[in-house]
């Protein structure tokens, strides 16, 4: 009798990192396409979901949080799109936001993107406060997420867009390594290695479907996005 294989399970990285070495390893990272299609999607998900007039009304502007937004690549990239949007971003890494700065600096864009430190676990906003959230690369290194999702739920207005992409935890370690291959194969090793132990950190489709349906979202908001990837991508309303 042959026994099933065994699902791999989920193995916890640090919440966040304190390297200055880890944090520029990552920002060095070619992550330029993910983040052009991430940027590109977002904003095809609000123009589907009817708040497009929003980001050419210089009056009433989206208003728009990016939780974790580790070295702000993707604010940066938003920015420069010629739309009435000005993100505020926030992530819990000093050596991440350090970082953050220098690039938002460096971009010239330091005008349009509000830059704050703060956990994913207490966001420092009032309630229903934002028409739109995006959050990318975040969850897979949070130990409870459901928490996370609750606080990110917790500052968008009823019937706000919800956008959160992160990894996907392939079924088994073979998995892991034909995506290091697949998409890691020029990086450093010490670079190979961060996107193994995020694989390994990352939550399923059904894990992520799970959470949502605790908090009352429908769970057919998240799907497999691409070979490593989920995506939240819809508006919140009760199920």
């Amino acid at each position: 009798m042959t026994g099933q294989a065994t699902m791999l399970q989920r193995q916890l990285e640090d919440e966040f990192s304190e390297s200055s070495e880890e944090a520029l390893t990552y920002d060095k990272m070619d992550h330029d396409a993910v983040n052009q299609a991430f940027v590109d999607e977002f904003l095809a998900a609000v123009e589907s979901q009817g708040l497009g007039p929003r980001l050419h009304d210089g009056v009433n502007p989206l208003t728009l949080v990016d939780v974790g937004t580790g070295t702000a690549r993707i604010p940066i990239n938003l920015a420069r799109r010629p739309l009435f949007v000005k993100p505020i971003v926030v992530d819990a890494s000093e050596a991440m936001l350090k970082l953050a700065k220098l690039n938002i600096y460096a971009s010239g864009l330091q005008a349009n993107i509000v830059l704050k430190q703060a956990n994913a676990h207490e966001l420092p906003f009032d309630d229903q406060q934002f028409d739109a959230l995006m959050s990318n690369s975040l969850i897979h290194h949070i130990p409870k997420p459901s928490a996370v999702f609750a606080e990110m739920l917790r500052v968008l207005k009823p019937g706000g867009l919800i956008f959160v992409r992160d990894l996907a935890r392939p079924e088994s370690t073979e998995g892991v390594e034909e995506l290091v291959a697949k998409h890691a194969a020029e990086e450093t090793e010490e670079a190979q290695q961060l996107f193994r132990q995020s694989l390994q950190a990352a939550l399923t489709v059904d894990e992520v479907a799970s959470m949502l349906k605790e908090q009352g979202v429908d769970p057919g908001l998240v799907t497999m996005s691409s070979d490593r990837h989920w995506t939240i991508a819809g508006l919140v309303k009760p199920v």
